[in-house]
Formats: C-alpha cells, sequence, structure tokens
C-alpha cells in the first residue's frame, strides 16, 4: 500500500478517529488505527467494539492495500511534522511514514486481525441543521451519568417525532440534575424513541465540529440496535442501550410558586464566588429571592474558610422562596444556556427548579435540591 496527502489532512483524520482507542489490554489492536486504502481513496479507521467511527482522507492512491499502526504514536507524530506533502507506505511488517527530510517507520499489525467494522442496513433516516444539532447535543449530554451502573441514564434519550411532530427531544440525565432539548427535524417523519451512548454523542459533537463546517444538513441514521452519523469527510456507526429510558417528564414543573429573571454573566460571577466557601462534596449555595427587595441572594457557609453572601437585582413574578443547590451543576447548566437572561422557575426548597432562557423555551435545564 501506497498514498500521498497533506499533513494537514491526514491528522485532521486521526485527530477525529484516534479518541476512541483503547490502552493496549486484551485486544491490542484496538489501540491501531486501520488504514484502508483502495482505488476509490483512504479510509482511516478506528472501533472500541462499540463504537467504530470512519474518516474519508484525500490522497493520491498509488498502491491499495491495508495496515494498522498504533493510533497515539502515529498521530502524535504526524502533529510533529512540517505542513508538506506526506507519503505514507508499507514495508513488510512496518509503515513508513516520509514528509520533507524525515521518515519515521512504525511497527504494526496485520489488518485481517482487525475487527470487522459495522455498516448501516436500510433503516429511518432524520435531517437536521449541522450547526443546531451540534449545540442542542452539547446542550444536553454532559448531564448524562458518568457510570454505567444504570446504562439508560448513562445514554441520552432521542424521540424522533415522539414528543412533538416534527422534532427531536433530546434529555439526559443523572438523577440529579436533567437537561432537555427540542430542535426541528428537516427530514423524517417517523417516530421512534432510543437511547444513544453518552460516549456517542460526544463522538457525534466531535465529528460535527470536525467535518460539519460545510455541510448544511447532517442526517442520523437508525437501524436495528445501531445508530450512525455521516457526513461527507466521515461517519460513526455506534450500537444502541437496551432498554426504557425513565419518563424524566413527570418530574418537570408546569408552573412555579416563584418565577424571576436575572443576568446570567452577574449571577455566574458571584455563585463562582460563592462555591469558594461551600463544604467540599456537598457543594451547596443557598438561593433566597427576596420580593421586597426584588433580589436573588446567594450564600454559602465553610466552617473553616467562612462564609460568603452576594446578590443580584431580578425581577419576580410570585412569592418570597428559598432553595439550596449543588453550585457545580448550576453552573454546568448556566453555562449551556446561550441567552443573557436567564428565567428561574421555583415551587420549594423541596421540589425541582427549572433554568432556561427568557426568550427561547427550547432548552430547560432541571436542578434537584439538596435536602437539608
Amino acid at each position: 500500500m501506497k498514498f500521498t496527502c497533506t499533513r494537514e489532512n491526514l491528522a485532521k483524520a486521526l485527530q477525529l478517529t484516534s479518541g476512541i482507542t483503547t490502552k493496549p489490554g486484551n485486544l491490542p489492536i484496538l489501540s491501531n488505527v486501520l488504514l484502508k486504502v483502495s482505488e476509490s481513496g483512504v479510509e482511516v479507521i478506528t472501533t472500541n467494539l462499540e463504537l467504530a467511527i470512519t474518516s474519508h482522507l484525500r490522497a493520491k492512491v498509488d498502491t491499495a492495500g491495508e495496515y494498522t499502526v498504533p493510533a497515539k504514536i502515529l498521530n502524535d507524530y504526524v502533529n510533529l511534522l512540517s505542513d508538506e506533502q506526506v507519503t505514507v507506505s508499507r514495508e513488510e511488517n512496518e509503515l513508513l511514514v516520509e514528509c520533507g527530510s524525515s521518515s519515521t517507520k512504525i511497527k504494526g499489525i496485520e489488518a485481517d486481525e482487525y475487527p470487522v467494522i459495522p455498516t448501516m442496513s436500510e433503516g429511518n433516516v432524520y435531517g437536521f441543521e449541522t450547526g443546531v444539532l451540534k449545540e442542542a447535543l452539547a446542550q444536553v449530554v454532559f448531564a448524562a451519568a458518568k457510570n454505567d451502573i444504570r446504562p439508560e441514564l448513562a445514554g441520552v434519550y432521542c424521540g424522533f417525532n415522539a414528543k412533538d411532530a416534527g422534532k427531536l427531544t433530546i434529555a439526559a440525565t443523572d438523577s440529579y440534575r436533567l437537561a432537555e432539548r427540542s430542535l426541528a427535524i428537516k427530514e423524517g417523519q417517523e417516530n421512534q424513541e432510543v437511547i444513544i451512548p453518552a460516549r456517542a454523542i460526544i463522538e457525534f459533537i466531535r465529528l460535527l465540529s470536525v467535518q460539519g463546517g460545510t455541510e448544511d444538513i447532517v442526517h442520523i441514521k437508525l437501524t436495528g440496535n445501531q445508530v450512525g452519523i455521516q457526513l461527507d469527510g466521515g461517519e460513526i456507526i455506534s450500537r444502541l442501550v437496551d432498554g426504557t429510558y425513565p419518563d424524566y417528564r413527570q418530574i418537570i414543573p408546569e408552573n412555579f410558586a416563584t418565577e424571576i429573571v436575572f443576568d446570567k454573566d452577574v449571577a455566574q460571577k458571584n455563585i463562582k464566588a460563592a462555591s469558594l466557601f461551600t463544604t467540599t462534596g456537598i457543594n451547596a449555595v443557598h438561593f433566597n429571592v427576596d420580593s421586597k427587595v426584588k433580589q436573588l441572594i446567594m450564600t454559602s457557609t465553610n466552617t473553616q474558610a467562612g462564609a460568603h453572601a452576594s446578590s443580584v437585582d431580578v425581577e419576580i413574578t410570585g412569592d418570597d422562596n428559598e432553595i439550596l443547590l449543588n453550585h457545580k451543576y448550576v453552573l454546568d447548566g448556566l453555562g449551556k444556556i446561550d441567552t443573557s437572561d436567564i428565567m428561574l422557575g421555583v415551587n420549594s426548597k423541596d421540589s425541582p427548579c427549572v433554568f432556561s432562557g427568557r426568550e427561547k423555551n427550547d432548552y430547560k435545564y432541571i436542578v434537584m435540591p439538596i435536602r437539608q
């Protein structure tokens, strides 16, 4: 096998694919990247058995062939090269990489030992605006559980035309906070609900960031127990999570005893200041809504560090109220809301509260209170 390409294109392909490779273990080849060279072009492929990523590399092909080498070594080395043409070829059991005056040989493993890469059969296809989908996925995936004790909570719920016709509703929760976003479906009328692993969603976002800049519409395809997302520059195929997602909508309040609107930037600074005086592991900040002075007062106390109090001017509808929240969860959610005016709805100190943008109702972020 032999091909020639630009260093920039090769680095981009490796950046996209090498993130899911595993450390050498029972299957050392899973730490490798598969270079698949044919007359039609070059494919750079990685898999961890649950997820497979393919990047289509623009290159001049001299000789077809396949070979695998450690992804990290190849990626790190290519990033050190000058921005010139790179020639990649196989010499016996090594990959020869030549660029300008430098060359290196990387030992690899035969491609026939690499796991079979899944392909997508016929299924339901949905189209979305590329930028909108990337933003929506990023607004939700961070709230998914970080472990697989409950596999469905380590995934992201996706309801295609399920809640509202013409809309995709996505949601994630770790039982302490929940993020939900809806966005328009540009193509596809079928009603379907699935759970996509959070790890796959993160890779979807990376694909859209690296390869999606020139495409207005991106397609998600669902077939059997697989989901795929495809652009001209690459594609990702992942297994779906088996099971049923919890009926999370029952915890989202529809009405509130107290609603306030405040400036996001000012509140974030005050919450960060309050976080310096919270107890490690609890991270509790007290939010008190005072309707008389029209302020949201934030306080925190640490028996060793001291205490903090600050206030933000707010618009208030309803009664005085208070709630104790984990400041990390609050800051996570505020960082994902893309408007400067934030609306907070509170019912009581024992009920979940809801953060959203004042002018936009397509995104909700729900935080469970800390029990006093």
